[in-house]
């Protein structure tokens, strides 16, 4: 009996299995392939395994955790998909199977490759270019919103507008969202809605769905549509991870109804604060200004009662009235003295009687007659002198005179304090200005301070 050569290489199963599946994994590039779902299982680690069959084949299939929670479509069992994955071998059971990258429904690949051409033809003709946004306006005064009047998307923003803003008016312009009717009367409503300007901003919006749902949102009359409205449009088609040509060609996208209402409407709690706040201010502002301007107005009556001409003029009048009695008490008690003296003198003539001593005694007293009458007469005018002397001082002190001769008090406009000189104020500030006549209301143009010399001069 031969004997059996030797073998020169020994595999074990996990190298064959190993080397297999590096032959597999470096010989095939990804493919596309499109066949029934069966056998799904979804275990605890998130990862998703099913056959794909179709009536004469079958092969295994991987998709990992971090494929898997990106889908849109959840798989199930029976579903016709097409995915794209590489070939691999799983090396625990020794069988080939595909490693999962993507995974579609069967029917949505010719529309995806429809919509990817047609939103890069409408981004090279410019249509979706940042210039073309029109901004929103920060306080809406209506509303208007193209959907299906009896869809969950209406129903959505009108919770949200009657939490945060419900005095926001809402027109709702209603249309199909799904089905071959539903893209031109979604253009015809945008165009109604630009032609009538009942409202100042558009929301474009429907829940989630398929892509096949979600068609008429992709087709090239609406995009058209969006861009010809002469009103801002939000749109907010589908959940977030949602993106259709019409969310490119608006003006700003929402990633769903209810975030769209929230921005489109201002927060009504945050406003009604925020004016409660300003009438706090405004209500202690002019309580502190009222109080200002009541302390300042009794300080200035006091400086003006205190420095009033009336009151000096009562002062001097009553000075002059302490004269007047001086004066006249004086001349009452100079006649009083002469009167007894002549008294005395006309008893000394009765008694004497010499006719001759009466001639000298008459010719005496003619003098001295004069003297008295040119004394009082002398000193009456001493007097009226010294008070037109002090009439006049008083005029000269007065504000008013001084106005009149015209001079000017010259105060700041801010606080009323009084300029003394150039140094005091700066280009630009405001002055009040008082002359006899009135206010001259003026702002200080240049400066120029006075030397020594001119002062002097």
């Amino acid at each position: 009996m031969d004997r059996a050569e030797s073998p020169t290489l020994i595999y074990t199963p996990s190298q064959l299995t190993q080397e297999l599946r590096t032959l597999l994994e470096s010989a095939l590039p990804s493919l596309w392939i499109e066949g029934e779902i069966s056998n799904l299982a979804r275990p605890a680690s998130g990862h998703i395994y099913f056959t794909l069959k179709d009536a004469n084949a079958q092969v295994r299939c991987a998709l990992f955790r971090g494929r898997a929670s990106a889908l849109r479509h959840h798989p199930t069992d029976g579903d016709q998909v097409r995915l794209r994955a590489r070939a691999s071998l799983y090396p625990g059971r020794g069988e080939f199977q595909l490693i999962v990258e993507h995974l579609e429904p069967a029917g949505e690949g010719a529309l995806q490759r429809a919509f990817e051409a047609l939103k890069k033809r409408l981004a090279a003709e410019g249509l979706f270019d940042s210039e073309l946004k029109r901004p929103l306006p920060a306080q809406p005064r209506r509303l208007g919103v193209v959907t299906s009047p009896s869809g969950a998307a209406i129903r959505d923003v009108l919770q949200v507008l009657q939490r945060r803003f419900p005095a926001l008016p809402v027109r709702i312009y209603p249309v199909p969202v799904q089905g071959s009717a539903a893209a031109p009367a979604i253009a015809n409503a945008l165009e109604l809605a630009g032609r009538r300007r009942d409202v100042d901003v558009l929301l474009l919006t429907r829940g989630g769905g398929s892509l096949e749902d979600l068609w008429p949102f992709n087709e090239e009359a609406v995009a058209r549509a969006l861009r010809a409205c002469p009103l801002p449009v939000v749109s907010a088609v589908g959940h977030e991870v949602d993106v259709t040509i019409a969310d490119l060609a608006a003006d700003y996208r929402a990633p769903t109804p209810s975030a769209a209402a929230e921005a489109l409407s201002p927060d009504g709690g945050a406003w009604l604060q925020s004016l409660q706040s300003l009438e706090r201010r405004i209500q202690d502002a002019t309580r502190r200004r009222l109080r200002q301007e009541r302390h300042r107005v009794e300080t200035l009556q006091r400086r003006l009662d205190g420095q009033h001409p009336r009151r000096r003029l009562r002062d001097r009048a009553q000075r002059l009235d302490d004269l007047e009695g001086r004066l006249q008490r004086t001349l009452q008690r100079g006649l009083a003295q002469r009167g007894e003296r002549l008294g005395n003198a006309r008893h000394r003539l009765a008694v004497q009687t010499p006719k001759r001593r009466i001639a000298q005694e008459h010719r005496r007293l003619t003098p001295l007659l004069q003297r008295r009458d040119h004394a009082i007469r002398q000193r009456l005018a001493t007097l009226e002198q010294r008070l037109a002397q002090a009439g006049g001082r008083l005029e000269t002190v007065s504000p008013l005179a001084t106005l009149h001769r015209g001079y000017a008090v010259v105060q700041r406009a801010d606080d009323g304090s009084v300029v003394r000189s150039a140094q005091s104020v700066t280009t630009g500030d405001a002055l009040r200005t008082r002359v006899a006549s009135g206010l001259i209301h003026c702002r200080v143009e240049a400066t120029e301070a006075e030397t020594d010399d001119a002062h002097n001069t």
